[in-house]
C-alpha cells in the first residue's frame, strides 16, 4: 500500500495520497498517508457508504469530487479530518479482489482543481498493483496452509510437492520480507521432509544449487515446460533452459527426469 501511494504521488505531482485495508466488512482505517502535513487522516475509520471513499467502497468503483467540503453526491461525516489537512480535490478508487472491495487508494490536492485524466488513470494503476500484491499473498497464505497439513497417502504427497512448487515460483513476488522469509522456511521443510510411504528412500548427498535453479526444479517436478515454468517464474524459456542445464550438470543428471530424482535425493526438493 505505501509504495503504491508513493508511486501515486511521484507520477502524478500529488501533495498528499493516502489509504488503508478493510479490517472488516464495510469498514476501513486510513493506515498509510504520505504527504500529509498533519495526523488528522491517520486512523481515521470509514464506513461503507460514508464520505467519498465510503461511497467508493459501496459501488466498488472510483470517485472523485472538485471540492470535498462542498461536494453534494457525499456525504460530510469526515468534513473536520479533510479540513484539517487542508484537502479540496481527492480521487478514491477502491482495491477489488474477486469482485470484493479490499480496500481504498486517495489522492488529493489541497485547491479545488478538476482531477485530470492522467491523474485518475495513476490512480487507478496504483490499485490494480495493491490487488496484484493481496491476490499473491492470498495465494501464498492458501498454500502455506497446504504445508502445514498431515501428509497422508501419495495423492496427498503430491498435492505437497505441487503446493512447494507453487510457493518457489511466488517467492521472488513477495515484496513483504516476513511473508517472503516465511514462504522459504515452508519450502525448506517440505524439501527436507521424508518421502511417502512405498517410495524408495535414498539417502542425501551434498550438493549446492542456485534459488533459481531450485525454482526451475520444482516447476519441471510439478510437470511444467520450460515455456510454463519461465510464465510461472518471470523468466524467458531460454533463461530456464541455462538453470535447468545448470542443475543438471550440478547433479551429475542426463535428463530432467533424473535431475528432479537427485534434487529430492539431496533434500532440495519434497
Amino acid at each position: 500500500m505505501r509504495a503504491a501511494l508513493l508511486r501515486l504521488r511521484r507520477t502524478t505531482g500529488l501533495p498528499v495520497a493516502f489509504g488503508g485495508l478493510l479490517h472488516e466488512v464495510g469498514r476501513l482505517r486510513i493506515a498509510e498517508l504520505t504527504g500529509a502535513a498533519t495526523v488528522a487522516l491517520r486512523g481515521l475509520g470509514i464506513s461503507s457508504g460514508n464520505g467519498l471513499g465510503g461511497k467508493s467502497i459501496a459501488l466498488a468503483r472510483p470517485c472523485a469530487v472538485t471540492d470535498y467540503r462542498v461536494a453534494r453526491h457525499i456525504s460530510h461525516e469526515y468534513d473536520a479530518a479533510v479540513a484539517a489537512e487542508g484537502l479540496r480535490s481527492v480521487v478514491a478508487v477502491p482495491v477489488v479482489v474477486r469482485r470484493e472491495v479490499r480496500g481504498v487508494l486517495y489522492g488529493a490536492l489541497r485547491g479545488a482543481l478538476p482531477i485530470g485524466e492522467r491523474v485518475f488513470d495513476a490512480a487507478v494503476s496504483a490499485a490494480r498493483d495493491v490487488e496484484q500484491a493481496l491476490v499473491v499473498r492470498d495465494e501464498v497464505r492458501r498454500l502455506l496452509s497446504v504445508t502445514r497439513e498431515p501428509v497422508a497417502g501419495p495423492g496427498a504427497w503430491e498435492e505437497v510437492r505441487a503446493a512447494h512448487g507453487e510457493l518457489r515460483a511466488l517467492a521472488p513476488r513477495i515484496a513483504d520480507p516476513e511473508l517472503r522469509e516465511e514462504l522459504l522456511a515452508a519450502c525448506g521443510r517440505l524439501a527436507g521432509a521424508a518421502e511417502p510411504a512405498g517410495e524408495e528412500r535414498l539417502r542425501p548427498f551434498p550438493v549446492a544449487l542456485a534459488p533459481r535453479e531450485v525454482d526451475v526444479l520444482a516447476c519441471v517436478a510439478a510437470g511444467s515446460t520450460n515455456a510454463t515454468a519461465a510464465e510461472a517464474l518471470g523468466l524467458r524459456p531460454e533463461t530456464v533452459k541455462g538453470y535447468l542445464r545448470a542443475a543438471m550438470r550440478k547433479l551429475g543428471a542426463a535428463t530432467r527426469l533424473e535431475a528432479v530424482v537427485a534434487a529430492r535425493r539431496a533434500g532440495l526438493l519434497p
